[in-house]
């Protein structure tokens, strides 16, 4: 998508923000992006992306899905996640549910790619994502890593961020500079999107000193990635990186990373498969926090809500059959239209703002969510065949 990369009504973009090439990376960090045959239509499918600077600040966060998939192993037992130099990560096949052989072959890629860059393999994380339960055919990424390594740039990330694209219909990232600081994202997701952690791959650099990596990391996604769904599907590979190299000497400026992730998120949401609107839905008035986070997910993710809002169909029935169900046994009292905003449902945006306001404590969540389509259907019955 071209244009401003800050358009969502729901972001508010950070003061004194200027917009860069987005090919361009931070000070300290450079990129690449190859094609090895993992896509079958061909087109670039292995990025890598290094931060220069020694050391680098990082922080990882990565899918909580039980069945998580090889690299995300990789990164939560071997990854010395403060410090990560580099990152190598391969569209085209998930390396998903591949067993033994599968977690081999994420360790053979992460020591490719540390050998090439000269890295101990510990500084190196992996993401790889696709199809799940299919082999990943090794050999000729492996074989391409070295000509990746070659071919790194600082301005890179355009290539990068392509590489890393399964069903997006379009690359989702940004370089911006605010206050003597540049930060850079590139995203990926579409469909299998429901946090617990997140439900897609997002990687950031910043050249900007970061020595609390980790609580900001964790404080940006709890607003961003962590409140959107498209189909609540937990996925197997889902990371968010972090990487600063420290070369600005300056503070990132406050509300920055929140701001770039919450547009990322909500360009997953909107590039959701199929979708064709986006709706946020805000609970106010539950018992505690957590009570409305769950009340508006069980809206955001009701099959009758989307619809709703795919149809345009202003049917506030439905958000309150969805609130019951997931308060179901509580006394809620009469939900109705004056609890219950859903007008904008009628309307012609393609950004829906709706509501709901209990009548049981303080507690306030906001979840963003795709309409339902007969495009994701198709997409998802044909996904392998």
């Amino acid at each position: 998508m071209s244009g401003p990369f800050f358009r969502s009504r729901w972001v508010e973009p950070p003061p004194r923000v200027v917009q860069r090439d987005p090919t361009g990376l931070p000070d300290g960090f450079r990129a690449a992006g190859v094609s090895c045959g993992l896509k079958g239509g061909g087109g670039t499918d292995l990025g890598l992306i290094v931060c220069d600077a020694e050391p680098a600040d990082s922080a990882i966060l990565l899918t909580a899905s039980a069945t998580a998939a090889a690299p995300v192993r990789v990164c939560r037992d071997r990854l010395r996640q403060g410090s990560i130099g580099a990152a190598i990560v391969n569209s085209g096949n998930a390396n998903a549910a591949t067993g033994d052989q599968g977690l081999a072959d994420a360790l053979a890629l992460r020591e490719s790619a540390a050998s090439a860059l000269g890295l101990d393999p510990d500084r190196v994380a992996v993401a790889e994502t696709g199809v799940i339960g299919v082999p990943l055919e090794i050999e000729p990424v492996l074989a391409a890593v070295a000509g990746l390594a070659g071919s790194l740039e600082p301005e890179g990330a355009v290539a990068f961020s392509e590489a890393i694209m399964t069903t997006d219909q379009w690359p989702k990232r940004c370089t911006l500079e605010s206050d003597g600081v540049t930060i850079s994202a590139q995203a990926k997701g579409a469909g299998m999107i429901e946090p617990g952690f997140a439900t897609m791959l997002c990687l950031v650099q910043t050249d900007a000193l970061l020595p609390d990596a980790e609580a900001r990391l964790r404080s940006a996604v709890s607003t961003s990635f962590e409140r959107i769904t498209v189909d609540g599907q937990m996925s197997t590979n889902d990371t968010v990186l972090l990487q600063a190299s420290g070369r600005s000497g300056k503070e990132l400026p406050t509300g920055l990373l929140e701001a770039v992730l919450l547009q990322l998120a909500l360009e997953i949401v909107a590039d959701g498969e199929g979708a064709t609107r986006v709706g946020r839905i805000e609970v106010s008035g539950a018992a505690d926090d957590r009570e409305a986070e769950v009340v508006a997910r069980r809206i955001a993710n009701s099959p009758l809500v989307k619809t709703a809002l795919l149809g345009r169909d202003p049917n506030w029935g439905r958000i309150a059959q969805a609130a019951g169900a997931a308060l179901a046994g509580a006394d809620v009292g009469e939900l109705g239209p004056e609890s219950i905003s859903a007008e904008e449902l009628a309307g012609d945006g393609d950004e829906v703002e709706l509501g709901l306001v209990l009548d049981r404590g303080s507690g306030t969540a906001a979840v963003y969510f795709s309409d339902l389509t007969h495009e994701y259907i198709r997409i998802n019955a044909e996904y392998t065949t």
